[in-house]
């Protein structure tokens, strides 16, 4: 319906940090129509996605990556400048969080990884979530 087009396509598709495809994640909907990015059963489980993602980039996958342990360096591969005003988002992450560009980001901080990807949300669907939503959708994980 016309209500549901006007939605950002990250909420449309459940998944406000706009994971494209590629991985098979916990929750998502078994028929995707969306050919670029993920699509979720709910809110949460594109919230739960969306956060472990942001902790495997932050932490190299385990090891088999270089961490992206910074707010810039996870932007930087997240929302590429090819696609992207790359800088604005992360000075936009940088200030709803109170953080550097290059402060060192903690996987298993669960405030920082929040308040992180709620802020990266704000960016990627132009309107904000509770922050109740990323709490309990980081207690899925």
């Amino acid at each position: 319906n016309r209500f549901t087009m006007a939605l950002p396509r990250g909420i449309r598709n459940n998944n406000p940090l706009n994971i494209r495809k590629g991985s098979t994640w916990k929750g998502e909907k078994k028929i995707q129509t969306d050919p670029s990015f993920e699509q979720f059963e709910t809110l949460q489980y594109g919230i739960r996605a969306g956060l472990k993602l942001i902790q495997n980039h932050v932490s190299g996958f385990n090891g088999s990556r270089p961490p992206r342990n910074t707010i810039r360096k996870l932007i930087s591969v997240w929302a590429p400048p090819s696609e992207n005003a790359t800088e604005a988002y992360i000075m936009f992450v940088c200030q709803h969080v109170f953080k550097l560009p290059s402060d060192i980001i903690h996987a298993d901080d669960k405030k920082l990884i929040c308040a992180i990807a709620r802020a990266m949300a704000f960016v990627e669907c132009g309107q904000w979530i509770a922050p109740e939503q990323f709490e309990s959708a980081y207690n899925l994980i």
